[in-house]
């Protein structure tokens, strides 16, 4: 069995941390090449001692020192780099055969479009990517015969239960419709007067899953689905009419799809990000994951309800911009970004951050998604406008 070598982008997050968890249970089959994170040096030290990776990349160049030096005493090879470069440099390097992208946010675009230039295999944990430049994307993973697997446990479930050559067409295949799953998130039930009242704490105590803040709180505005909608149309061809949002509160179904003659193929599983890893990691085959077996007995019931729009117009904003095409699910993804940081800052509520968004789309009209370009363009400008609101104190 021939080692692969992986490139975590994000590995003190969540997922990087999941991953390296399954790397850990199969050292044989593969080998942690290079650590990528943004700043959290203690736990990146921690990983680089265990794992022993060629490379490690962080921020700023005072963090790599700091990073380096740490190394150096531990008589530790680990080659230490810093910056977007050098991000982009270990998605692409020759000898790494898998990329985990992990990063959070818009930071994670150019990297992850690095190794679909290098042709790698791509284990798609960031939203972003495919938010702002799903076309771009989808375009230099074709064409250059990319691997993409998409480890969001939603879309990797579509995955699963697609036929293997969905590409050619979602009608010629026979699919029907995507059921998308979504819990819920902690606010489900909450009503609008007391969504007013709801803190960041509150917010990033997601009831199924354990996630970093951002996603936690997209999760509680449903804006996480929105994304997802937006994602599994890029993923899969299939238009906005095509994916149904289904809430879900147990997350043990983590998505359906439904065929013509009226079957409905589902994946279950216990909410446990390491299972896409580890499905993704290894594909076409199937490894241990650590995860527990799913106990259908102790579970006992699956409850389903349509999305309340009125309660979380996060999701109805994500259809919007999906639906208005070019750039403007980027100028959603830009704006989502601020208003997260501003509610977690506390310096916007939490029912201020749909109308934070819903301001910057109508404040930015959206233009043509034709290069890269465009949609950074088109990102600093709605973060330069969303900013300028949130310190107006017009999205309150």
């Amino acid at each position: 069995m021939i080692r692969q070598n992986v490139t975590i982008l994000g590995a003190t997050g969540s997922i990087g941390v999941n991953t390296l968890d399954v790397i850990r249970r199969h050292p044989e089959r593969f080998h942690a090449f290079a650590l990528c994170a943004h700043s959290q040096v203690d736990k990146l030290f921690e990983q680089v001692c265990e794992f022993a990776p060629m490379f490690a990349v962080v921020r700023d160049a005072a963090l790599a020192d700091e990073l380096g030096r740490r190394c150096r005493n531990a008589g530790l090879p680990t080659k230490v780099r810093h910056g977007v470069e050098a991000l982009s440099e270990m998605a692409a390097h020759p000898e790494v055969d898998i990329v985990m992208a992990a990063i959070v946010g818009a930071a994670g675009l150019e990297p992850t479009l690095a190794a679909a230039r290098a042709g790698k295999k791509i284990l798609l944990a960031n939203k972003e990517v495919l938010v702002m430049a799903g076309q771009l994307f989808m375009q230099t993973v074709r064409e250059h015969e990319a691997l993409l697997l998409p480890v969001d446990s939603e879309h990797n479930a579509i995955f699963q239960s697609l036929p293997s050559d969905f590409s050619r067409g979602m009608a010629d295949c026979g699919v029907r419709r995507i059921l998308l799953t979504a819990s819920g998130g902690p606010f489900r039930t909450l009503s609008p007067v007391d969504l007013n009242e709801v803190t960041p704490e509150a917010a990033c105590a997601h009831p199924n899953w354990v996630m970093g803040q951002k996603i936690s709180v997209d999760s509680a505005t449903m804006m996480n689905k929105g994304l997802e909608v937006i994602e599994a149309h890029w993923l899969f061809d299939c238009s906005p009419e095509q994916i149904q949002v289904v809430i879900h509160p147990q997350s043990v179904i983590h998505s359906l799809v439904e065929y013509a003659d009226g079957s409905v193929l589902a994946q279950l599983g216990n909410p446990d990000m390491r299972t896409p890893i580890a499905y993704a990691l290894a594909y076409p085959e199937r490894i241990d994951a650590g995860v527990p077996s799913l106990d259908l007995f102790a579970l006992a019931r699956l409850d389903f309800e349509a999305p309340d729009l009125d309660r979380f117009p996060c999701l109805q904003l994500a259809y919007a911009a999906l639906s208005a095409g070019g750039t403007a699910p980027a100028i959603l993804n830009a704006a989502n970004e601020v208003a997260v940081a501003a509610f977690l800052d506390r310096r916007l509520p939490f029912l201020g951050i749909p109308r934070l968004i819903e301001s910057t789309l109508a404040a930015l009209p959206a233009a043509r998604e034709s290069s890269l370009a465009d949609v950074l363009m088109a990102d600093a400008e709605a973060r330069r406008i969303a900013e300028r609101l949130v310190r107006e104190g017009g999205a309150k």
